[in-house]
């Protein structure tokens, strides 16, 4: 039985449909792309997305405490006046973001094949 077939029935379907809706949605793998490197303030974190595309400092912040509690970002509090956030990878991070880059790499290098497949999906539609 493949692993996929075994994590298919039980607790750790939960668990894994779970982690991909997180790491699925919108802002979380970016989030921990921007991350990934050297500790980073929040506010530095929020200017890096202003370049390309914003996010609220509400929905960032709810990203980075998910990411947090599933073990893939680290905070640390630094007990100043006023207070300082830094962010940083945990090795689980780490680890996410190299399959992540794995499977970028893989779309990029196919990425005419499925270019191909929507066209030939189109112009079958298209007869129908």
């Amino acid at each position: 039985m493949s692993s996929m077939n075994a994590a298919v029935g039980g607790d750790d379907c939960i668990v894994v449909r779970e982690i991909l809706s997180r790491l699925g949605d919108k802002w979380s793998v970016r989030v921990i792309h921007q991350v990934a490197g050297e500790p980073i303030r929040f506010t530095d974190l929020k200017r890096r997305f202003e370049q390309d595309s914003p996010i609220s400092s509400r929905v960032l912040t709810r990203t980075l405490k998910q990411l947090e509690r599933d073990g893939l970002v680290s905070r640390r509090v630094f007990p100043v006046v006023p207070p300082r956030v830094e962010y940083n990878l945990t090795e689980l991070g780490k680890q996410f973001l190299h399959y992540a880059q794995e499977i970028v790499d893989w779309t990029i290098e196919h990425q005419n094949a499925f270019e191909a497949a929507r066209r030939e999906f189109e112009a079958q539609s298209a007869e129908q």
